[in-house]
């Protein structure tokens, strides 16, 4: 009887061993590339990935943008016991709300990113505490080593997108050939570094920027909050004959590197280039632009006179100089040294309204620049193409009629380039920006000559002295301008654009300046923008060792 139960079971022992060795060569031999394939889907993930981004430089060669190597804090909420206790060792090191964290920590999985870029005092803290569950893991980071510096010009890197300035408007160009690349997917869930590299870097950009004058620029920006308690502010440098952007400076600027900070409503406008984002009413230094259609003409020179009574008539509306004044006889040149209102009116009904719009679409204020940049906007003017002439009058004098900064810098850089306007650019000459060629001649060389003299009167006996570099001739024209209400009619009775722009030295420009301040705290533009023109292009000037007009 013992020895039948023996053999039952050996014989059981034996059926059942052979059935598994059947079983698992069914599995392992007959099906194994069936089972090694889905095996192989579960364990391994294709994605479509970038090569690592390329870098943006400024001029001189500085680092604008660059890829760092750094760590990203992830956590293992199965792993973690204490959580509570988890929660709050974690908040003071990074700095985090303690409930959002212990939120992560409670959910029923092994991974979970709580920071993506981590500082070495947080990498040392946390190596420190050793804590169990909590992992360090290393990727490539985006890293802004000016901080705030060019901040809107750069842009930024949001997930794997360039966001705004450059980083947005050059992102396939930056980011590299993409392929397919196989990565290891381990028990707990998250991926471990690829198994195979095959991306192409993307491409390193230079720029037209150069470093030492977009520190000026900013610092005087800076001052200018300081000393007229600005809203905010423009500076823009170009080289005319080029259409090379040397400067784009903007006040206030964010630091990109922590772009998170500002991503709420009242600070997202940070992102914003309000150099080539915000339109404007330029005021007073819109009336070379009249003055330049008026002498293309033929209807004016610069000695023609006309009386000024201080205001004039257009139909029901009147229209009067700043503060009311009467001039008497007065020449065009002195239209401009003294931003008469009516003067610049008296100018444009020279050559009439259809002309007067023709010039205005010559010096294209009714399109983009074309800049290399993200995000660029312009204003189709509406209140101008109705035909109504006391839309035209105030035109004139640069009211009712929108632009950007970079629009009305471009504008006068026709003026400076002989008649010629060219095309604004930021990136330096390579394969993948073409060469930058004038667009087309808007006026003649005599007219941009002759309005050249003009606005050297102006800096030399008119309104615009305080930006006089000396030893220099400077042209150049204050603005100081109105502020429109942003839902009504009419203009906020205490609030004031102040710009000024030009050109040096004057006969052989080799910078163009323009000068955007947002509200200060001063009459006009005489006492705040014209001041820092003459300091940025003093600066300019012996930075870039150009010899003097006269001793």
């Amino acid at each position: 009887m013992s020895n039948w139960r023996l053999n039952l079971i050996f014989f059981l022992f034996v059926f059942f061993g052979l059935a598994i060795i059947g079983r698992l060569f069914y599995l392992q031999v007959l099906r194994g590339d069936y089972y090694r394939a889905i095996a192989h889907g579960q364990q391994k993930t294709i994605k479509e990935v970038n090569g690592e981004r390329g870098r943006i430089f400024f001029n001189g060669g500085q680092i604008l943008a660059a890829n760092e190597e750094g760590k990203f804090l992830y956590i293992s909420p199965k792993e973690i016991k204490n959580k509570e206790e988890m929660a709050r060792a974690i908040s003071e090191i990074i700095n985090f709300p303690e409930i959002a964290i212990l939120e992560k920590i409670k959910k029923d999985d092994y991974f979970e990113l709580l920071k993506p870029k981590l500082t070495v005092e947080e990498i040392n803290s946390l190596k420190k505490l050793n804590l169990k569950g909590v992992y360090l893991g290393d990727s490539l980071f985006r890293n802004y080593p000016q901080a705030s510096m060019a901040s809107q010009v750069v842009g930024f890197l949001s997930g794997e997108r360039g966001q705004y300035g450059v980083e947005g408007y050059y992102d396939e160009i930056l980011k590299g050939r993409g392929d397919l690349q196989e990565k290891l997917r381990t028990p707990w869930g998250y991926l471990t570094s690829s198994l195979d590299q095959s991306a192409t870097k993307g491409a390193d950009i230079w720029l037209t920027i150069d470093y030492n004058i977009q520190f000026r620029a900013e610092e005087l920006l800076q001052e200018a909050k300081k000393n007229f308690d600005i809203e905010s502010g423009q500076i823009i440098v170009m080289e005319p004959s080029s259409g090379k952007i040397l400067t784009l400076a903007n006040f206030p600027n964010f630091d990109p590197n922590q772009y998170q900070k500002y991503a709420n409503e009242e600070k997202f406008a940070l992102f914003q280039n309000s150099a080539i984002q915000k339109i404007f009413e330029p005021g007073s230094a819109f009336k070379p632009i009249t003055m330049a259609a008026a002498l293309e003409e033929g209807r004016i020179t610069p000695q023609t006179t006309y009386i000024d009574e201080g205001k004039v008539q257009i139909k029901s509306r009147t229209l009067y100089n700043f503060d009311k004044k009467k001039w008497g006889e007065r020449t065009m040149t002195e239209v401009l040294e003294k931003s008469i209102n009516t003067g610049a009116v008296f100018a444009q009904r020279q050559i009439g309204d259809e002309k007067f719009l023709k010039y205005i679409e010559l010096f294209k204020f009714f399109e983009p620049t074309g800049i290399d940049l993200e995000g660029e906007t312009f204003s189709v003017n509406p209140g101008l193409k109705k035909g109504k002439e006391i839309n035209f009058a105030t035109a004139a004098f640069g009211q009712g009629i929108e632009m950007t900064p970079l629009q009305l810098a471009r504008a006068f850089s026709a003026i400076a380039n002989r008649g010629k306007i060219m095309k604004p650019y930021i990136v330096e000459l390579t394969e993948i920006r073409p060469q930058s060629i004038p667009e087309e001649t808007i006026i003649s060389q005599k007219t941009a000559s002759q309005l050249t003299a003009m606005l050297v009167n102006v800096v030399e006996n008119g309104y615009g002295k305080k930006a006089k570099v000396p030893g220099y001739y400077i042209a150049g024209k204050t603005g100081t301008a109105q502020v429109p209400y942003e839902n009504k009619r009419g203009y906020e009775p205490d609030k004031t654009i102040q710009s000024f722009v030009g050109f040096g030295p004057a006969f052989e420009p080799k910078f163009l300046i323009l000068i955007k301040l947002d509200n200060p705290k001063t009459r006009t533009a005489e006492y705040s923008a014209a001041p820092i023109f003459g300091d940025l292009a003093k600066y300019i000037i012996d930075y870039l060792e150009i010899p003097p007009d006269y001793e």
